[in-house]
């Protein structure tokens, strides 16, 4: 069950955590698509300790069919709920028999564009006991999901503490949109080369006084792997 939180109409209240793990050259997989596991289990049961710390976790559509994730806490005997599971998927193609669905965790929530999605789809979902929230699509022919309305709707269900784990797209967007306030880069110590798939989509910086900046607070070894920490610099 999750956290009983106040409801939250400030998006400013709402503060987001992109966390990624990486090789030291800041690839996400190889070239074919090879990504289990990067970072070692030492990694692994931190990246729990910083779920069972937020309100809900969010990945995307990609990771869901890449991956079959869980997006549970695991392993740490101190977890007292579970946070909300949230899944952006324009189309809602999550499989039925995903893990996702029969999963221990929190309430799963998952983002669709309505115009993109078959109503007795969406009534699928609904039956399992997932909720199904209606969102525009992204801005200026964007693919996905508006952010801004996704995150404008995760703090009307009282989410205060948001952590991403997603792909290098969904990663890419919130950067972009300037709505990440926290990277937790946990980087494992290999090299897979300019083939493998980066850690970032397409930013669109052309000056470096565009880029977004990041103030490092934190760096630890955790196992074989580092874990470095950042907060956004306004």
């Amino acid at each position: 069950m999750a956290r009983a939180k106040p409801v939250t109409t400030d998006l400013s209240d709402l503060r987001v955590t992109l966390k990624v793990a990486t090789s030291l050259d800041g690839k996400i997989a190889t070239h074919s698509g090879h990504s289990q596991w990067i970072t070692g289990p030492e990694a692994r049961k931190e990246v729990h300790r910083l779920r069972s710390q937020h309100d809900a976790v969010l990945t995307g559509i990609g990771t869901v069919l890449a991956d079959d994730p869980q997006m549970n806490v695991r392993g740490i005997e101190s977890v007292v709920s579970q946070p909300q599971r949230v899944v952006l998927d324009s189309r809602l193609r999550t499989p039925l028999e995903a893990k996702l669905l029969s999963a221990e965790g929190g309430p799963l929530t998952i983002f669709v564009n309505e115009s993109l999605v078959d109503a007795d789809r969406i009534a699928q979902f609904r039956d399992k006991g997932v909720q199904v929230i209606a969102v525009s699509g992204a801005a200026e022919g964007r693919p996905g999901l508006s952010l801004p309305e996704v995150c404008h709707q995760l703090a009307q269900l009282g989410v205060s503490n948001l952590m991403i784990e997603a792909g290098a797209g969904i990663a890419g967007s919130f950067l972009s949109s300037d709505m990440v306030d926290r990277l937790e880069w946990f980087k494992a110590p290999m090299i897979i080369g300019g083939d493998g798939l980066s850690v970032f989509g397409a930013l669109g910086v052309s000056s470096l006084s565009d880029a977004s900046r990041f103030k490092r607070t934190g760096v630890r070894a955790v196992g074989d792997d580092l874990w470095e920490t950042y907060e956004r610099q306004d």
